[in-house]
């Protein structure tokens, strides 16, 4: 079986345990040796899998970390558990850090059974890094967060490669933060970098103030033009190219010849990515299109105007939603992304309409 097939059932089974989960122990029977079994390490075979691995550091004696993964008779993971909900950070795995500077494991493991933080000793020969080069949630799992652990798997780990994998993905996840960090809101740093590359004259506090704001709102439609470039592209891949509605181009005429631009944010992206989701038992979701104007983002069936699914009105003081039927568009006043699940039913309906008229 596929690790990430796995990885999903061990999540399945936590969703429907986990408040019966009250105590370390059950957290590493319930979901610590699943998921170092899913490795495939076989946490039945004490010379494989060495559970309360002793080693004196210093003057502590009979200090033990909870799990030690050998192979060819020497550690090279180990693992410090923490009961469900268990503060994960640094400062609370002191046997992880001791036992990580004594023995020959370059890998170390901090979990609560949920979340995992995989660390190594990238910055200083045998002291474990603060930061960790690896970090995931059992049930947030992304597809190239499960690509990477395939590489500590029993079958494919290779510790010199491992390494190599570590230092990159240690930099990428920090590189990530600081892109995130900067595009929530961008520093006085990042924001004179920029400028100084689009801008040849003098700074002033004034113009830093604008730019700011420009450089917040381009990061923003960087990325939406980003993702719906790629989303066109996925579309015309799948169905051809799609002559666009007349009522969507004087909708686009009308916007530009008023000067406005149509700024599609990472909310209507996230929305039209529910959308699809729930559609995706109903009809084909490469029919189903995003079509962002003014006033809301539009979701259709086809790329076409007369198919309207629902608008999601999301920039203003009140989030709604407008869900279309036979009679026309029915306001839906709503508090998060997730009350579309709510009415789940009526945007499938919505979809299905236009092809049961036949």
């Amino acid at each position: 079986m596929e690790l990430s097939d796995q990885l999903a059932g061990i999540a399945a089974r936590a969703q429907k345990t986990l408040a019966h989960i009250q105590t370390e122990e059950a957290t590493k029977n319930a979901l610590i040796l699943p998921f170092i079994n899913a490795l495939g390490y076989n946490v039945f075979d004490p010379t494989e899998v060495v559970p309360e691995y002793t080693c004196d550091v210093g003057t502590k004696k009979g200090e033990k970390v909870d799990y030690a993964i050998f192979r060819d008779g020497k550690p090279i993971m180990l693992f410090e558990c923490k009961h469900v909900g268990g503060d994960l950070s640094v400062s609370h795995a002191g046997q992880l850090l001791r036992y990580f500077h004594v023995t020959e494991a370059r890998i170390g493991v901090l979990t609560n059974g949920v979340k995992y933080r995989f660390y190594t000793d990238l910055e200083k020969p045998n002291v474990m890094d603060e930061r960790p080069f690896l970090e995931f949630d059992l049930f947030d799992l992304d597809p190239a967060v499960v690509a990477e652990l395939t590489k500590l798997t029993k079958g494919a780990f290779n510790l010199d490669q491992m390494l190599a994998a570590a230092h990159d993905m240690k930099y990428l996840r920090a590189l990530k933060s600081y892109l995130n960090a900067e595009f929530a809101s961008p520093s006085e740093e990042f924001v004179t970098y920029l400028a100084k590359h689009v801008y040849d004259g003098k700074l002033t506090a004034k113009l830093r103030e604008t730019f700011g704001t420009l450089v917040h709102r381009a990061l923003q439609q960087f990325v939406s033009e980003r993702v719906a470039a790629r989303l066109k592209s996925a579309i015309v891949a799948e169905t051809g190219p799609v002559e666009p509605a007349p009522q969507a181009e004087a909708e686009a005429a009308t916007a530009a010849d008023a000067g406005r631009l149509v700024e599609t944010t990472q909310e209507e992206v996230e929305g039209y990515q529910i959308v699809r989701a729930i559609l995706r038992d109903a009809v084909p979701v490469q029919r189903v299109v995003m079509r962002d104007v003014q006033s809301y983002c539009g979701v259709l069936l086809d790329d076409n105007n007369r198919k309207p699914i629902v608008r999601l009105h999301l920039n203003g003081g009140k989030k709604y939603l407008t869900v279309f039927d036979k009679e026309g568009g029915d306001r839906v006043d709503i508090n998060t992304l997730d009350d579309l699940f709510n009415v789940a039913d009526r945007l499938r309906a919505a979809a299905l309409q236009y092809d049961s008229k036949g």
